[in-house]
């Protein structure tokens, strides 16, 4: 190893930052979309593992062998990384927000690795250049085998002291909601579309509604069920072709190859003479070889859109009460 600290300085975070642009690059090419996809295990968990043990394995062996460096160092090459593919607009922020905890986690992983290599003091070349191309691996053998379509369910709700005609009115029709309105604070955060309103054309089985929001995003929603200040389920529908690609990442748009949402239920609960409980839930579905973890965020942004939503029928039922 280089004795100049600027030289080493500069492997240490040059080498993990470079070999992850490359590896990205690599799978953002079009003849490949098939083949590599960043939407993968193989990118989304096995590249921060690979930064993190370059980060580590590189460094002087006195650092390489505290543990705080091996967790702690490897997150700062994910950190310029992140910053690059930004500025080159080659990921959103949405995506990175997402990304973030399964990046560090695992460059901290790979740091640990790394640093138990450097104290063993390997330097097989062939073993360090196959472990280089562990992510195309793993993303090819994930693209073979296919991801599996799953549906979850997003359930919110919320106590309102108003009748069921005046919540009800709410329900079927949100007039335009000002921004000051707007809680979703995890949708704001990500900077997803804010709701505007929505529109029902008639109450009934076979009622066409428009949830609009921000930027683009339609709704279009289809009655399938309806009892009047009860109960209203309608299928939901997303285009993509609709949502300007400046709207929402393309690797989190609804409506996409990863992200869609199906249905979604409004039911009016009774609790006494002045309360009603009004329960929202949706079902959406994702189709990654890691919905074990995609699902936490995608129930996380539809219970964040549904509170939203819930909490300015609660606040113009209860001022008309």
């Amino acid at each position: 190893m280089t004795r100049n600290p600027y030289l080493q300085f500069a492997i240490v975070f040059g080498l993990p930052v470079v070999y992850s642009l490359l590896v990205r690059l690599l799978y953002g090419l079009d003849s490949n979309s098939e083949l590599l996809e960043v939407m993968t295990i193989g990118f989304l968990i096995f590249l921060p593992l690979i930064s993190g043990w370059l980060t580590v394995y590189f460094s002087s062996l006195e650092y390489a062998q505290k543990t705080w460096y091996r967790i702690v160092m490897p997150w700062f090459p994910v950190y310029l990384f992140m910053l690059i593919t930004l500025v080159w607009t080659l990921e959103g922020w949405a995506c990175w927000m997402m990304a973030m905890p399964l990046f560090m986690a695992f460059a901290s992983v790979g740091g640990v690795l790394g640093g138990m290599a450097k104290a063993r003091k390997y330097e097989n070349k062939t073993y360090i250049s196959l472990l280089l191309l562990l992510p195309f691996v793993i993303s090819f053998t994930e693209q073979s085998i296919g991801a599996s379509p799953k549906v979850y369910e997003a359930y919110t709700y919320i106590d309102i002291d108003a009748s069921a005609a005046l919540i009800w009115n709410n329900v079927t029709k949100v007039p335009e909601i000002p921004e000051n309105q707007d809680k979703g604070w995890l949708t704001r955060s990500l900077g997803f579309p804010r709701p505007v309103k929505a529109e029902l054309d008639f109450a009934g089985v076979g009622g066409s509604r428009e949830a609009i929001f921000t930027n683009g995003l339609v709704f279009h929603e289809t009655v399938t069920e309806y009892i009047d200040q009860q109960k209203m389920v309608f299928t939901i529908k997303a285009f993509p072709h609709e949502i300007p690609s400046t709207t929402m990442d393309e690797h989190v748009v609804i409506g996409g190859d990863y992200f869609d949402v199906i249905d979604g239920t409004y039911e009016l609960e009774k609790l006494d003479e002045n309360t009603h409980r009004l329960h929202l839930y949706s079902h959406f579905k994702l189709t990654t070889t890691f919905n074990f973890y995609a699902s936490w965020w995608a129930r996380w942004i539809m219970q964040d859109i549904q509170n939203n939503i819930l909490q300015v029928e609660k606040q113009r039922a209860e001022h008309l009460n």
